[in-house]
């Protein structure tokens, strides 16, 4: 890297990261306005209120903006630096315009390798400590946000595997009346059922107490009773805790291994985890998509200054996040695939990118 570069990618990660310094200013001054009631009646101190909310509330913002506000920063400063002529000079020089991008190239490079892993690892934990306390201190009497108890609930253990519980409590993990039957060609072969279910954490295992147990053959039924035995499923208790929060607080290993659970129950949240598996992939690559887009944009000197580059940027970003949501809508509501879904922003406006590029002049 030479001073050019350098110099580029100073500029680069010291816009972006006061903008992002700037936002989580605003986001806070203005979430404390709505939620000090909220926050008076927890009774924490303010260290507490920092580590058990602040620390889940941010990192999830700034995940959700992190793409756009690269691109701003990027239009932000490529703008002022073609205003005092310094693109104009730099390519006077003899230096190409591929070479010009190449900083823009390694900045975008390394802010959506940052964004990716962070997507992995730390939303999710973060999620799930913004959840928790929302939950807990802010919602807790929304109803649906999470449940702490499911009352006759039915779910799929694989494709010819159906269970039940009359009665479910998410925080002790214990219910009652569960029952599981399994059919072959539409006809039932197995039957059981326990008077009551509870997790056992120091074994992973299903505690079942008073059981009955059914083989059903043509020929002669099989019933075994057991005061209880211990059953691996492959269902666990966060299975039998749906809440709005659940997919996003899995790290993307603990959510592969739901999703395959799913599938393999029929569930009709298949695609929803789907969306949300592929954008985590997906968002860290429109980070580099942005970033060539303000670019390219950003380093031709118009009359209009910063303020048309910026008018162009919010244009731009506008009609990101509508494809984007519409995508999403689509993948969800009517089925439509996932993976395509999650990568259609970044074909289209990776084209965009492409036109920009060959009619800019070089």
């Amino acid at each position: 890297m030479k001073i050019l570069d350098w110099y580029i990618l100073k500029k680069f990660l010291k816009t972006f990261f006061f903008s992002l310094l700037l936002l989580n200013i605003v986001l806070i001054i203005i979430d404390l306005s709505e939620k000090a009631d909220d926050f008076v009646r927890t009774k924490l101190p303010i260290s507490r209120l920092i580590t058990d909310y602040y620390f889940g509330f941010l990192p999830r913002i700034n995940a959700m903006l992190f793409p756009l506000f690269v691109f701003i920063s990027v239009i932000a400063f490529t703008s002022a630096m073609a205003n005092r002529s310094e693109v104009i000079a730099i390519l006077s020089s003899g230096t190409t315009f591929n070479r010009f991008l190449r900083p823009f190239f390694i900045g975008g490079l390394l802010l959506a390798g940052m964004l990716w892993w962070a997507n992995q690892k730390m939303i999710p934990r973060a999620n799930e400590k913004y959840a928790y306390f929302d939950n807990k201190y802010i919602n807790f009497n929304a109803g649906n946000t999470n449940y702490t108890s499911l009352n006759n609930y039915y779910f799929r253990i694989d494709s010819n595997t159906y269970a039940g519980i009359r009665y479910y409590d998410t925080t002790t993990h214990r219910g009652n009346n569960f029952f599981i039957q399994k059919f072959t060609n539409n006809e039932l072969v197995y039957n059981l059922r326990a008077e009551s279910i509870v997790w056992d954490t120091g074994k992973t295992k299903w505690k079942l107490e008073n059981v009955m147990e059914q083989q059903v053959s043509n020929k002669n039924d099989k019933v075994i009773h057991s005061a209880s035995l211990l059953m691996k499923y492959n269902f666990k208790p966060r299975d039998l805790q749906r809440d709005e929060y659940m997919k996003d607080k899995m790290p993307t290993s603990d959510l592969n291994e739901f999703i395959q659970l799913e599938k393999l129950r029929g569930s009709e949240i298949v695609n929803t985890l789907l969306v949300e598996k592929y954008n985590r992939d997906a968002i860290p690559a429109s980070v580099f998509v942005l970033t060539f887009i303000a670019a390219i944009l950003a380093s031709r000197k118009r009359k209009g200054g910063n303020g048309y580059h910026l008018l162009m940027g919010v244009i731009i970003c506008i009609s990101y996040i509508l494809v984007s949501r519409f995508a999403i809508v689509f993948a969800i509501k009517a089925n439509f695939n996932a993976l395509l879904a999650a990568w259609i922003p970044n074909f289209i406006f990776g084209s965009l990118a492409l036109y920009l590029y060959r009619i800019s002049p070089k």
